[in-house]
């Protein structure tokens, strides 16, 4: 049996205002071809598929026109769980029609772990597939007055040990009933057992402005790879974007975003992930996603941004531009500047920083900042200094700050 492991399609997601769709429609043109090249049995979507909890039309087309695509292939079953992006009562509400298309979803959990897990087959070989969500803290912790932050970690990580202790267990007992059924028949059969998450592990490597955001309280819960029971043969995680083994192993995996998300990301290659299962082993096989839509961030002097520019002009890129400029003199008339280097080209200037401006800025008084210039935590950070709060306890009301806004951007819009 052969699985291709995706994750953190973000679809619908912009840049700096600009809309991205031809790069998803041209992502998931390519995966359908890719699963039809690799004769793919098994598809995993490792959560975030869309980028916000209340996709739009466009977004919504690709995700069901891909999926019917699917259905029509030679891949006969798809997985798709819920990320923090997602909204699991959306992704949940067409799961029985899906479910016809062999297109199995798993938006939240339930009171019946039994329902995470899958059994899926095709002609040579079966699996039992672990199909956890998106663990939000209201699932796995319960709440109780005088909690230290040690304590909510502890309950959080102790959380996602036993809920992945009882799918897992769920599934040996599945396999064990499918072994016995079919040892007449294969004396040695051989059913893996296959895990998704979208959580974050301990020592994951992130980039700057690649949208992912800590989940549960502030940064805690970083688990290690202890919470997952030894029993599981291939674990697909999402919610990072850079493609990683998890504590070393190979079979353990994030296979990234298959786009980049922000100008960090620029130049990272991204994947995604085949595995195939026999009795001898797991080959697990990355696979490299091309690169749809160019991004590149110059940083530098006004001449050695205009030297770039003009290679990239002479190369006939289309590259979408971040571009920050460094030097000493100001320049009041950048933008222009930069719109004419790129002028009659197809080149697109998203973003400009000018760090001469910037820290200028910078240096002004407070009373000349308006709202629109901090976030939400620099707000609190502020109440806090105005009312002369202690490092101790603004360590406190800052954790409990975080797991208000943790549970706003959690609050599923969709549910009734």
């Amino acid at each position: 049996m052969k699985i291709l492991h995706t994750s953190d399609w973000h679809l619908g997601r912009s840049l700096y205002g600009r809309k991205r769709y031809d790069e998803f429609a041209a992502f998931l043109d390519w995966l359908a071809h890719t699963i039809e090249t690799q004769q793919i049995d098994l598809l995993l979507v490792a959560g975030d598929v869309f980028d916000t909890t209340t996709p739009g039309h466009r977004a919504q087309e690709l995700y069901y026109r891909f999926l019917c695509r699917m259905a029509a292939s030679c891949c006969t079953h798809v997985v798709v769980i819920a990320g923090n992006h997602d909204s699991p009562s959306f992704l949940n509400a067409p799961k029985e029609i899906l479910h016809m298309l062999n297109v199995h979803v798993v938006g939240a959990v339930t009171d019946t772990p039994a329902d995470e897990v899958l059994v899926v087959s095709n002609a040579d070989q079966t699996a039992v597939v672990c199909a956890v969500p998106y663990l939000r803290d209201k699932d796995i912790r319960t709440v109780e007055p005088g909690e230290t932050i040690d304590d909510k970690n502890r309950k959080l990580v102790q959380g996602i040990r036993q809920h992945y202790a009882q799918v897992a267990a769920i599934a040996e007992e599945k396999r064990a009933a499918l072994l016995t059924k079919t040892a007449d028949a294969d004396p040695q059969p051989y059913i893996p057992i296959i895990a998704l998450g979208h959580l974050f592990t301990a020592g994951g490597k992130t980039i700057d402005g690649d949208g992912v955001r800590d989940l549960y309280v502030g940064s805690l819960a970083h688990v290690d790879t202890s919470v997952f029971p030894e029993s599981i043969d291939y674990l697909a995680l999402g919610h990072l974007h850079v493609p990683q083994k998890v504590g070393g192993a190979a079979q353990f995996r994030y296979s990234g975003s298959p786009i980049p998300m922000g100008f960090g990301e620029a130049g990272h290659a991204k994947q995604v992930v085949m595995a195939e299962f026999s009795r001898e082993n797991t080959a697990v096989t990355p696979l490299p996603v091309p690169c749809f839509q160019e991004l590149v961030r110059i940083t530098g002097s006004l001449d050695e941004i205009c030297e770039r520019i003009g290679q990239l002009r002479q190369a006939e890129s289309r590259a979408w531009l971040e571009i920050e400029y460094t030097g000493r003199d100001m320049v009041g008339s950048l933008r222009e500047v930069l719109d004419e280097a790129v002028a009659d080209s197809d080149m697109e200037i998203r973003r400009i920083k000018n760090r001469q401006v910037m820290d200028r800025v910078i240096q002004k008084t407070r009373k000349q900042e308006t709202l629109d210039d901090l976030d939400p935590g620099d707000v609190f950070d502020r109440c806090l200094d105005a009312a002369d709060v202690t490092n101790e306890d603004r360590k406190l009301l800052t954790a409990s700050y975080d797991e208000i806004v943790t549970a706003l951007l959690e609050e599923d819009k969709h549910a009734d």
